[in-house]
């Protein structure tokens, strides 16, 4: 046993304890870039689209700048942050050194939500994709999930210069393939025609030249979390820490190149997509293939398979690259006795995650198996589809609030932590991401289907909190994150001249 500053008891950690939890250093600059824009990219090919029939296309452009402002604050803090507190956990971790035990839990809690849930809804979409190329009932969807997390868990099992590798090469098409589309689209884009192609009410017009708020700037405000989709997931970029070959040089490059990467092409998009002849904000509102539409208004919809192959690969960059974060994020929170050890188990010879890996594949496939038999094909998709997705999101805005409340108390009450790079936009950044999370929160629980979704991440939560507070806390381990966040409370203390006033809880 161990004791820290405050009394609070940790169990020795048995010998060979961390052996068997061992990582392999490896990404670089550009690998890091790839992992932030390839779990972010699939949301610029669908789901940003639905937010033109709350806001028309200005609504929409409004709400894609406030989240990009809420997103450069947050991944400008993170950048701080991460280098600073260079360990797997990410938000856990600053929020445990920030917050104490049971704020970095439930940031941790708010992430597990996030990242066990929104591959599930990746694959399937990737699912439902491959149903209509090949032709499979939609009996058949089960199978093409089994084999994308079989496939996909496999190969960030195989080890983790494979997983980046992939990475690379798949965010790489992903980006090329958006860059073919914006080349393809300008000849052919007509801006007043088919952008303000919507009318006071949402109703469509005809001959475009519509207002530029048709519903107002309420309309504007109801596309916010619509617009998370083209930037939601750069933040898991912290959970490759201690797998970067130099994190404190590294890893604020990666996620700073990564989120202005997002930024260019999140309003390429926005701008291009809805002007196409055929398409246009109305239409492309209650598309569920926004991409593919613009592909076919400009060469025809004879090409429609191939295309729906292209679509895949952006959610395949996405699915892969999620997985990765994932493993990682259950992992940390696992070896340092949040969740239950065994899940930080690494690979002998690959250094890899593998048991948390694939025990978050199994929950997340396993609530879509529920949901797809228990309910029927029809209404479990919808759910799959619609309240998963809702679920990931609030888990996402509640972190980023913990995550920027994380930043201000480390400024405020941690001078002395060494921090390699500092944000550029200070606590006033973190302020604006809280504030806009906060916001975007509130407008999700006015749409009926997000309320049913912030029902569900409440259960999750309740779960996991009573597992904390009765089984959890009595078993943490000196894991590297507690270590840092025992060791920063001690020196918080003395530098205010209180020796073993730790402010760790």
């Amino acid at each position: 046993m161990a004791l820290d500053k405050t009394g609070m008891v940790y169990r020795a950690a048995e010998a060979g304890y961390f052996e068997r939890r061992g990582l392999k250093k490896y990404a670089g600059v550009w690998s890091l870039w790839a992992l932030g824009v390839g779990a972010v990219i699939s949301g610029q090919y669908s789901g940003w689209n639905l937010g033109l029939l709350s806001g028309g296309w200005g609504g929409m452009l409004i709400a894609t700048i406030i989240i990009a402002i809420m997103y450069l604050g947050l991944t400008f803090s993170i950048a701080e942050m991460s280098p600073a507190l260079p360990h797997t956990g990410a938000a856990y971790s600053f929020a445990r050194t920030a917050m104490g035990r049971w704020g970095g839990f439930v940031t941790g809690l708010f992430e597990n939500v996030e990242y066990v849930l929104t591959p599930a809804v990746v694959v399937f979409f990737i699912g439902s994709y491959l149903t209509g190329i090949f032709g499979t009932p939609t009996a058949f969807q089960p199978v093409w999930w089994i084999l994308g997390y079989g496939i996909f868990v496999g190969l960030n099992v195989v080890g983790v210069e494979m997983s980046f590798k992939v990475t690379v090469v798949i965010t790489l098409m992903a980006l090329a393939i958006l860059l073919v589309f914006f080349a393809s689209a300008f000849p052919f884009a007509d801006f007043s025609r088919w952008a303000l192609n919507i009318g006071p009410g949402g109703t469509e017009l005809a001959e475009g030249n519509g207002p530029f708020l048709p519903m107002g700037i309420g309309g504007a405000l109801s596309a916010l979390p619509f617009a998370v989709w083209s930037f939601l997931a750069i933040e898991q970029l912290p959970l490759a820490a201690e797998e970067s070959a130099d994190p404190q040089r590294d890893m604020p490059k990666g996620i700073i190149l990564g989120m202005l990467t997002l930024m260019v092409t999140a309003f390429l998009m926005l701008f291009l997509n809805p002007s196409l002849p055929g398409v246009g904000s109305f239409a492309l509102g209650s598309s569920g293939e926004p991409l593919l539409d613009g592909f076919r208004a400009i060469y025809g919809a004879g090409l429609a398979k191939l295309l729906a192959f292209v679509a895949i690969i952006g959610l395949v960059a996405s699915f892969h690259t999620i997985i990765f974060a994932q493993g990682r994020q259950i992992y940390s929170l696992s070896r340092a006795g949040y969740f239950p050890s065994f899940l930080s188990v690494t690979h002998d010879a690959r250094k890899t995650p593998y048991v948390a890996m694939i025990a978050g594949a199994l929950v997340g496939l396993a609530i879509m198996l529920a949901l797809f038999l228990g309910l029927g094909a029809e209404a479990g998709a919808a759910v799959i589809g619609g309240t998963l997705l809702n679920m990931a999101v609030f888990g996402a805005m509640c972190s980023y609030i913990a995550q920027g409340v994380s930043f201000i108390l480390l400024r405020r009450n941690h001078h002395h932590i060494v921090r390699p790079y500092r944000s550029p936009f200070g606590i006033s950044g973190a302020v604006a991401t809280i504030v806009i999370a906060v916001v975007t929160l509130g407008l999700q629980f006015l749409d009926p289907t997000y309320r049913v979704g912030v029902l569900g991440v409440a259960a999750w939560f309740a779960v996991g909190i009573v597992y904390f507070a009765l089984i959890g806390r009595h078993r943490l381990i000196l894991s590297p994150e507690e270590e840092f966040a025992i060791e920063h409370a001690g020196k918080r203390g003395e530098a205010a001249g209180l020796p073993g006033a730790a402010g760790a809880v």
